[in-house]
């Protein structure tokens, strides 16, 4: 009885890890669908640039960049990014509470109520984006309307075991 059961749980586990690895979150098209803001956290290459690309292609007027090391400047910022200083002024918040994706999904909810913000776009990676999306989810109001618009990436199998592990902690204790 024992063995069937924990049979049965690995191989739950298996087709579960499969399917996370091979259905991967997709780019939103930078056509149609505009949202109020997008929100991208740090920490995977092409993120900000995404976020931007949404923000320049007027599919979100206002940008929050969630994670940002507190030794950024948000002229370090905008030079590295090719960002002018009218667009940074306007329409980009640099956030500097969050270490992890739980604190993103902090520091997003309290600049989402403060904006009073009903749709946003969350640009992450597309491994990372079922746990960004189900702590931001849970931190926002039930409101407020997420789409989700991955970066495309090659993630190694190590990256996508521990991901897979992280999002089943993140669904048990959200």
């Amino acid at each position: 009885m024992i063995r069937k059961a924990l049979a049965s749980l690995v191989a739950v586990w298996i087709i579960g890890f499969a399917l996370f690895a091979i259905t991967l979150p997709q780019p939103m098209p930078l056509t149609g669908k505009v949202s109020e803001a997008v929100i991208v956290p740090t920490g995977g290459p092409g993120r900000i640039m995404r976020g931007l690309q949404v923000l320049r292609a007027r599919k979100a007027p206002l940008m929050l960049v969630t994670g940002v090391d507190r030794e950024v400047k948000p002229a370090e910022f905008a030079a590295q990014f090719e960002v002018a200083g009218e667009l940074m002024d306007c329409c980009i918040t640099l956030g500097f509470q969050a270490v992890d994706t739980q604190g993103n999904a902090r520091e997003a909810a309290q600049w989402v109520a403060a904006r009073q913000v009903t749709s946003i776009r969350l640009v992450t990676t597309d491994w990372h984006m079922r746990r960004a999306a189900n702590e931001l989810e849970s931190a926002l109001p039930e409101s407020v309307v997420v789409d989700r618009d991955a970066v495309a990436s090659a993630p190694s199998l190590g990256t996508l075991f521990l991901e897979y592990h992280k999002l089943i902690y993140s669904w048990i204790t959200t």
